[in-house]
């Protein structure tokens, strides 16, 4: 946030906001989400664990979330996916 900023932070999409989106669209049993940006709301570090990742690749898991969160992505300058797993394998099946 210390740099000159081109959005106003009021604009910036919050860790709530962000949780919400995911649970949401992907129907997580589970999301974790750090902003890793100092609360400016432009970098986040996210985990997810849903039912839909069931038979997906990783990088088809990534796609998923970036999709949750298309309506963010103007707005979010760094999105770091720590985990994209099937409630099975968050369980360690």
């Amino acid at each position: 946030c210390a740099r000159v900023q081109l959005h106003p932070v009021d604009l910036m999409p919050t860790v709530q906001q962000v949780e919400e989106a995911l649970r949401s669209a992907l129907e997580a049993e589970d999301v974790s989400v750090v902003d890793i940006s100092g609360d400016c709301g432009s970098s986040f570090e996210v985990s997810v664990v849903s039912k839909q990742f069931e038979g997906k690749a990783l990088l088809a898991r990534h796609r998923l979330v970036n999709g949750a969160l298309a309506g963010m992505m103007g707005e979010i300058h760094a999105l770091s996916i720590k985990g994209a797993k099937t409630p099975a394998q968050a369980a360690g099946q």
